[in-house]
C-alpha cells in the first residue's frame, strides 16, 4: 500500500463519509455570487426573502414561519434530494431536507434560533446552497435573507 492510500484509508476511518459528500470542488471564498436581486415581503403568517436570478425565476427562498419560530430554506429544483449542504464563511452544515414535487423545491427546515442562520446572515459577500447532482448555488449575502429570519426571532 502506498503512503498516500494508507494515508486516505486512515482519513476514511477517522472522518465519517459525509464529511466528503459536499466537499466544495471551488474555493467558495472568492466564487462569483449568482447574478440577480433578493426581494423581502410580508406573507400570511410571517415573512420571506426571494432570490430572482436574471430570467426572473426564483431560486432561493427564506421564509419564517412566526407560529412555529421556524425558518424554512427552500431551493429550487426539479430533482428530489434528501439533504441541502450549507457553506458560509464561518460555517458549514449538511440539512436534512424533503423534495416538493409540486412545488419543484426542496426544503430543509430550521429553528429560528439556530446558529447557521445567523452564518448566512453574517456570511462574507456570499453564501452557498447545494444538493447532492446539482450545480452548488452562490448566493450575494444581502440583508433580505436576515431580515426574514430576524421576523422570527421577535
Amino acid at each position: 500500500m502506498t503512503t498516500k492510500a494508507a494515508i486516505a484509508a486512515l482519513v476514511a476511518l477517522v472522518l465519517p463519509a459525509a464529511s466528503f459528500s459536499q466537499a466544495p470542488a471551488v474555493d467558495y471564498n472568492i466564487a462569483q455570487a449568482a447574478p440577480g436581486s433578493w426581494s423581502y415581503l410580508p406573507v400570511p403568517g410571517g415573512s420571506e426573502a426571494r432570490f430572482t436570478d436574471a430570467s426572473a425565476t426564483i431560486r432561493l427562498t427564506i421564509q419564517c414561519t412566526k407560529a412555529t419560530r421556524r425558518v424554512m430554506i427552500s431551493h429550487t429544483s426539479a430533482a428530489p434530494a434528501s439533504s441541502m449542504f450549507v457553506w458560509t464563511s464561518s460555517a458549514t452544515r449538511n440539512l436534512p431536507a424533503q423534495f416538493d414535487a409540486k412545488g419543484m423545491r426542496v426544503t430543509a427546515d430550521l429553528a429560528a434560533n439556530d446558529p447557521l442562520l445567523d452564518a448566512i446572515s453574517f456570511s462574507r459577500g456570499r453564501f452557498v446552497v447545494s444538493m447532492p447532482g446539482t450545480a452548488a448555488l452562490v448566493m450575494p449575502a444581502w440583508p433580505e435573507a436576515a431580515r426574514a429570519v430576524e421576523d422570527c426571532r421577535i
